[in-house]
Protein backbone atom coordinates (compact mmCIF):
# COMPACT_ATOMS: atom_id res chain seq x y z
CA UNK A 1 0.00 0.00 0.00
CA UNK A 2 1.48 3.47 -0.86
CA UNK A 3 2.24 6.23 1.39
CA UNK A 4 -1.10 8.61 1.81
CA UNK A 5 -1.83 11.60 -0.69
CA UNK A 6 -3.66 14.15 -1.59
CA UNK A 7 -5.84 14.13 -5.12
CA UNK A 8 -5.29 16.62 -7.31
CA UNK A 9 -8.49 18.88 -7.10
CA UNK A 10 -8.99 18.92 -3.35
CA UNK A 11 -10.51 22.33 -1.79
CA UNK A 12 -8.15 23.26 1.25
CA UNK A 13 -10.73 25.33 3.74
CA UNK A 14 -9.76 27.21 6.94
CA UNK A 15 -10.83 23.92 8.60
CA UNK A 16 -8.64 21.73 6.91
CA UNK A 17 -5.55 23.63 7.15
CA UNK A 18 -5.90 24.49 10.60
CA UNK A 19 -6.28 20.46 11.38
CA UNK A 20 -2.98 20.55 9.55
CA UNK A 21 -1.23 23.02 11.68
CA UNK A 22 -2.24 21.74 14.74
CA UNK A 23 -2.10 17.98 14.30
CA UNK A 24 -0.89 16.53 10.76
CA UNK A 25 -2.52 13.17 12.00
CA UNK A 26 -6.16 14.60 12.11
CA UNK A 27 -5.48 16.29 8.91
CA UNK A 28 -4.93 12.66 7.18
CA UNK A 29 -6.99 10.76 9.32
CA UNK A 30 -10.14 13.32 8.61
CA UNK A 31 -9.69 14.11 4.65
CA UNK A 32 -7.74 11.30 3.36
CA UNK A 33 -8.10 8.59 5.08
CA UNK A 34 -12.27 10.19 5.89
CA UNK A 35 -12.65 8.03 8.61
CA UNK A 36 -15.76 8.33 10.97
CA UNK A 37 -15.47 9.89 14.43
CA UNK A 38 -15.24 7.55 16.83
CA UNK A 39 -14.82 9.80 19.73
CA UNK A 40 -17.19 12.71 21.34
CA UNK A 41 -14.90 16.21 21.21
CA UNK A 42 -16.46 17.48 24.48
CA UNK A 43 -17.87 16.76 27.43
CA UNK A 44 -20.65 16.62 28.35
CA UNK A 45 -22.10 15.13 25.19
CA UNK A 46 -25.78 16.97 25.48
CA UNK A 47 -24.30 20.42 26.15
CA UNK A 48 -21.98 20.60 23.37
CA UNK A 49 -24.32 18.85 21.26
CA UNK A 50 -26.76 21.83 22.21
CA UNK A 51 -24.46 24.49 22.13
CA UNK A 52 -23.73 23.30 18.53
CA UNK A 53 -26.74 23.09 16.59
CA UNK A 54 -28.11 26.61 18.56
CA UNK A 55 -24.70 28.06 17.29
CA UNK A 56 -25.92 27.17 13.64
CA UNK A 57 -29.43 28.29 14.31
CA UNK A 58 -28.12 31.39 15.09
CA UNK A 59 -26.49 31.71 11.87
CA UNK A 60 -29.42 30.68 9.92
CA UNK A 61 -31.51 33.51 11.84
CA UNK A 62 -29.14 36.22 10.74
CA UNK A 63 -28.87 35.16 7.46
CA UNK A 64 -32.57 35.08 6.78
CA UNK A 65 -32.54 38.97 8.22
CA UNK A 66 -29.97 39.91 6.02
CA UNK A 67 -31.76 38.97 3.29
CA UNK A 68 -35.18 40.43 4.50
CA UNK A 69 -36.90 38.15 6.45
CA UNK A 70 -38.63 40.92 9.20
CA UNK A 71 -37.08 40.74 12.27
CA UNK A 72 -40.14 40.34 14.28
CA UNK A 73 -40.96 37.19 12.89
CA UNK A 74 -37.36 36.05 13.43
CA UNK A 75 -37.92 36.78 17.19
CA UNK A 76 -40.20 34.27 17.58
CA UNK A 77 -38.10 31.74 16.43
CA UNK A 78 -35.12 32.66 19.26
CA UNK A 79 -36.97 29.88 21.90
CA UNK A 80 -33.87 29.50 24.00
CA UNK A 81 -31.99 31.53 26.40
CA UNK A 82 -29.03 31.30 24.76
CA UNK A 83 -30.90 31.87 21.29
CA UNK A 84 -32.97 34.82 22.87
CA UNK A 85 -29.75 36.66 23.91
CA UNK A 86 -27.83 36.50 20.60
CA UNK A 87 -30.35 37.59 18.48
CA UNK A 88 -31.64 40.74 21.04
CA UNK A 89 -27.56 41.30 20.94
CA UNK A 90 -27.74 41.13 17.20
CA UNK A 91 -30.86 43.02 17.15
CA UNK A 92 -29.22 45.72 19.60
CA UNK A 93 -25.92 46.33 17.91
CA UNK A 94 -25.54 48.80 15.05
CA UNK A 95 -23.05 47.20 12.60
CA UNK A 96 -21.34 49.80 10.40
CA UNK A 97 -22.55 47.84 6.73
CA UNK A 98 -25.50 50.51 6.34
CA UNK A 99 -25.84 51.66 2.17
CA UNK A 100 -23.18 48.32 1.40
CA UNK A 101 -24.59 45.62 -0.43
CA UNK A 102 -24.60 43.04 0.84
CA UNK A 103 -23.38 39.18 0.26
CA UNK A 104 -24.51 36.76 2.35
CA UNK A 105 -23.52 32.91 3.18
CA UNK A 106 -21.02 33.28 -0.27
CA UNK A 107 -18.38 30.77 -1.10
CA UNK A 108 -15.40 32.37 -3.06
CA UNK A 109 -12.72 30.24 -4.04
CA UNK A 110 -8.87 30.63 -5.55
CA UNK A 111 -6.58 28.10 -7.25
CA UNK A 112 -3.89 27.14 -5.97
CA UNK A 113 -1.80 24.70 -7.76
CA UNK A 114 -3.85 22.04 -8.88
CA UNK A 115 -5.91 22.82 -5.96
CA UNK A 116 -8.55 25.00 -4.47
CA UNK A 117 -8.94 27.09 -1.45
CA UNK A 118 -12.16 27.57 -0.23
CA UNK A 119 -13.73 30.44 1.69
CA UNK A 120 -17.26 30.57 3.18
CA UNK A 121 -18.02 33.76 4.45
CA UNK A 122 -20.96 34.75 6.46
CA UNK A 123 -21.25 38.07 5.08
CA UNK A 124 -19.51 40.25 2.83
CA UNK A 125 -20.22 44.40 2.76
CA UNK A 126 -19.26 45.99 0.02
CA UNK A 127 -18.89 49.91 -0.53
CA UNK A 128 -18.05 49.83 -4.63
CA UNK A 129 -14.65 51.26 -5.42
CA UNK A 130 -14.65 51.90 -1.53
CA UNK A 131 -14.27 49.75 1.68
CA UNK A 132 -14.95 45.66 1.98
CA UNK A 133 -16.39 44.40 5.39
CA UNK A 134 -16.24 40.26 6.20
CA UNK A 135 -18.43 39.74 9.05
CA UNK A 136 -17.89 36.57 10.84
CA UNK A 137 -20.73 35.46 13.81
CA UNK A 138 -19.16 33.72 16.98
CA UNK A 139 -21.01 32.22 19.41
CA UNK A 140 -18.25 30.86 21.63
CA UNK A 141 -19.10 30.92 25.72
CA UNK A 142 -15.70 33.34 25.52
CA UNK A 143 -14.30 35.35 24.01
CA UNK A 144 -11.06 34.37 22.18
CA UNK A 145 -7.62 36.86 22.41
CA UNK A 146 -7.18 39.79 19.87
CA UNK A 147 -4.03 38.39 18.80
CA UNK A 148 -4.56 34.53 18.51
CA UNK A 149 -7.49 35.20 16.46
CA UNK A 150 -4.75 37.82 13.97
CA UNK A 151 -2.68 34.51 13.66
CA UNK A 152 -5.40 31.52 12.54
CA UNK A 153 -5.84 30.64 9.51
CA UNK A 154 -9.81 31.83 9.06
CA UNK A 155 -8.47 35.29 9.49
CA UNK A 156 -5.63 35.24 6.91
CA UNK A 157 -7.41 33.22 4.65
CA UNK A 158 -10.77 34.89 4.01
CA UNK A 159 -8.90 38.18 3.79
CA UNK A 160 -6.75 36.57 0.91
CA UNK A 161 -8.80 34.85 -0.91
CA UNK A 162 -11.24 38.12 -1.20
CA UNK A 163 -8.11 39.64 -2.53
CA UNK A 164 -7.99 36.50 -4.98
CA UNK A 165 -11.41 35.69 -5.77
CA UNK A 166 -13.50 38.65 -5.22
CA UNK A 167 -13.27 41.10 -8.32
CA UNK A 168 -16.80 40.17 -9.35
CA UNK A 169 -18.31 41.76 -6.52
CA UNK A 170 -16.39 44.95 -7.10
CA UNK A 171 -17.54 45.51 -10.85
CA UNK A 172 -14.70 43.50 -12.19
CA UNK A 173 -12.27 45.02 -10.07
CA UNK A 174 -9.76 43.19 -7.45
CA UNK A 175 -10.00 44.61 -4.33
CA UNK A 176 -7.06 45.61 -2.68
CA UNK A 177 -5.87 45.06 0.52
CA UNK A 178 -6.37 48.18 2.09
CA UNK A 179 -9.78 48.00 1.64
CA UNK A 180 -10.58 45.25 3.55
CA UNK A 181 -11.46 44.48 6.88
CA UNK A 182 -12.48 41.69 8.79
CA UNK A 183 -15.03 41.50 11.93
CA UNK A 184 -15.65 39.13 14.06
CA UNK A 185 -18.71 39.59 15.93
CA UNK A 186 -19.45 37.74 19.37
CA UNK A 187 -23.24 37.10 20.21
CA UNK A 188 -21.96 36.93 23.99
CA UNK A 189 -20.04 39.87 24.32
CA UNK A 190 -21.80 42.12 21.40
CA UNK A 191 -19.79 45.50 22.14
CA UNK A 192 -16.36 44.14 21.84
CA UNK A 193 -16.29 42.55 17.78
CA UNK A 194 -12.37 42.08 16.79
CA UNK A 195 -11.76 44.19 13.56
CA UNK A 196 -8.44 43.21 11.51
CA UNK A 197 -7.63 46.16 8.86
CA UNK A 198 -5.23 44.48 5.85
CA UNK A 199 -2.45 45.72 3.82
CA UNK A 200 -0.17 44.88 0.89
CA UNK A 201 2.33 43.37 3.26
CA UNK A 202 0.21 41.22 5.17
CA UNK A 203 -1.62 40.15 2.07
CA UNK A 204 1.74 38.97 0.67
CA UNK A 205 2.85 37.41 3.57
CA UNK A 206 -0.42 35.39 3.83
CA UNK A 207 -0.84 34.45 0.47
CA UNK A 208 2.93 33.28 0.14
CA UNK A 209 2.12 31.66 3.76
CA UNK A 210 -1.07 29.53 1.78
CA UNK A 211 0.67 28.89 -0.84
CA UNK A 212 3.21 27.67 0.73
CA UNK A 213 1.55 25.10 3.21
CA UNK A 214 -0.79 24.12 0.59
CA UNK A 215 2.08 22.57 -1.16
CA UNK A 216 3.19 21.26 1.44
CA UNK A 217 0.59 19.21 2.44
CA UNK A 218 -0.16 18.13 -1.36
CA UNK A 219 3.45 16.33 -1.52
CA UNK A 220 3.02 15.27 2.48
CA UNK A 221 3.53 11.35 2.49
CA UNK A 222 4.17 11.00 6.49
CA UNK A 223 1.58 12.55 8.74
CA UNK A 224 2.87 12.63 12.18
CA UNK A 225 0.93 12.95 15.72
CA UNK A 226 1.11 16.49 17.05
CA UNK A 227 3.43 16.75 19.98
CA UNK A 228 1.15 18.94 22.05
CA UNK A 229 -0.99 16.01 23.95
CA UNK A 230 -3.03 18.69 25.29
CA UNK A 231 -4.90 19.06 21.74
CA UNK A 232 -5.79 15.41 22.00
CA UNK A 233 -8.69 16.12 24.75
CA UNK A 234 -10.87 17.46 21.82
CA UNK A 235 -9.77 15.32 19.29
CA UNK A 236 -12.17 13.23 18.09
CA UNK A 237 -9.93 10.66 16.49
CA UNK A 238 -7.46 10.43 19.67
CA UNK A 239 -9.00 6.57 20.04
CA UNK A 240 -6.92 5.90 16.78
CA UNK A 241 -3.92 7.44 17.88
CA UNK A 242 -4.40 6.04 21.50
CA UNK A 243 -3.96 9.19 23.01
CA UNK A 244 -7.18 9.00 25.49
CA UNK A 245 -10.71 7.89 24.83
CA UNK A 246 -11.96 10.58 27.54
CA UNK A 247 -13.29 13.71 26.33
CA UNK A 248 -11.72 17.08 27.89
CA UNK A 249 -14.54 19.06 29.31
CA UNK A 250 -16.14 22.22 28.09
CA UNK A 251 -14.72 24.20 31.01
CA UNK A 252 -11.35 23.11 29.87
CA UNK A 253 -11.75 23.48 26.77
CA UNK A 254 -13.00 27.17 26.83
CA UNK A 255 -9.83 27.19 29.65
CA UNK A 256 -7.20 25.81 26.44
CA UNK A 257 -8.95 27.83 24.17
CA UNK A 258 -8.04 31.45 25.74
CA UNK A 259 -4.56 29.79 27.20
CA UNK A 260 -2.63 27.82 24.19
CA UNK A 261 -5.63 28.86 20.83
CA UNK A 262 -6.65 24.95 20.80
CA UNK A 263 -9.33 24.78 17.99
CA UNK A 264 -12.24 22.22 18.64
CA UNK A 265 -15.88 23.23 18.81
CA UNK A 266 -15.03 26.78 18.17
CA UNK A 267 -15.66 26.54 14.60
CA UNK A 268 -17.89 24.21 14.75
CA UNK A 269 -19.97 26.49 16.58
CA UNK A 270 -19.57 29.52 14.62
CA UNK A 271 -19.16 27.99 10.86
CA UNK A 272 -21.22 25.43 8.94
CA UNK A 273 -18.24 23.86 7.24
CA UNK A 274 -18.88 23.62 3.60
Amino acid sequence: MGSPTLLPGFSFSQTSLQDFSDCPRRFQLRYIEQLQWPAVETEPVLENERRQQEGQLFHRRVQQHLIGLPAEKLTRLANSPDLSRWWENYLGTKFKYSGYAQHVEITLAAPVGTFRLLAKYDLIAVKLGARVSIYDWKTTRKRPRDEWMAARWQTRVYRAVLVQAGAHLNRGDPFSPEQIEMIYWYAEYPSEPACYPYNTTQYKRDWDALTSLINEIGNHHHFPLTEDEKKCAFCPYRSYCNRGGKAGTMMDEMAETELTGDKINFEQIAEIEF
